[in-house]
């Protein structure tokens, strides 16, 4: 078996990288047992590094650890969807109102270019996931909580799970940019309780999506 070449700083940091991206593109699905034994022998590694790499993406909620049983992909239940957009809706219209009322004029420009490149993806899954992460995230960055960020990062992760479902159903894209125009319009016209509802709608649509 050819085996996959790896630097060695940080090394268990690099494998958890590396099953991360596997997880994200479903190389790993939802609920598939991890086998160690195999990956740290296609990695070149020993099962130390590989063991911490699995409590990393343990902490972030991608992977489940059960007794005696080992390592598993995580699966959403719908509860756990209700809840991961239930929080996520919380943060991101919290720090979207406090954008609305404090961001500069540069800042909001940096935001409607993000979203112009957003529309501009529209036609393509992957780069539409990627630019509507970075938006979201800038957005949280310009909102300037770094808990805040680094919670909603989290959440971020285990939504992937299940997102690739929720942008199949027919015009979620279309809508998705719809409801980012008018989260933007509500910023734009400094109006915080107008962005914090058109962010919270987002979400429960993303939601409806995504369920």
């Amino acid at each position: 078996m050819k085996t996959v070449s790896l630097p060695r700083h940080a090394l268990y940091e690099e494998v958890a990288e590396l099953l991360r991206q596997r997880i994200f593109r479903r190389e790993l699905e939802p609920g598939s047992w991890i086998d160690e034994l195999k990956i740290a022998e296609e990695f070149g590694i020993s099962r130390t590094p590989l063991r911490e790499a699995l409590k990393v993406l343990a902490a972030e909620g991608l992977v489940t650890m059960k007794l005696r049983r080992g390592a598993y992909v995580t699966e959403m239940s719908e509860k756990d969807l209700r809840d991961v957009y239930h929080l996520l809706s919380l943060l991101e219209s919290d720090a979207a109102g406090a954008v609305a009322a404090t961001a500069s004029a540069a800042q909001l420009e940096e935001l409607q270019d993000l979203h112009a490149e957003l529309e501009a993806a529209a036609g393509e899954r992957e780069r539409f996931f990627s630019m509507n992460e970075r938006f979201h995230m800038r957005l949280l960055e310009i909102a300037d909580n770094r808990w805040r960020s680094q919670m909603v990062a989290d959440l971020r992760k285990v939504m992937k799970l299940n997102r690739h479902n929720s942008l199949l159903k027919q015009g979620r894209i279309e809508d998705a940019l719809s409801e980012h125009r008018a989260i933007l319009a509500a910023m734009v016209a400094r109006d915080a309780q107008k962005t914090v509802e058109t962010m919270q709608a987002h979400f429960a649509q993303g939601l409806q999506a995504a369920a």
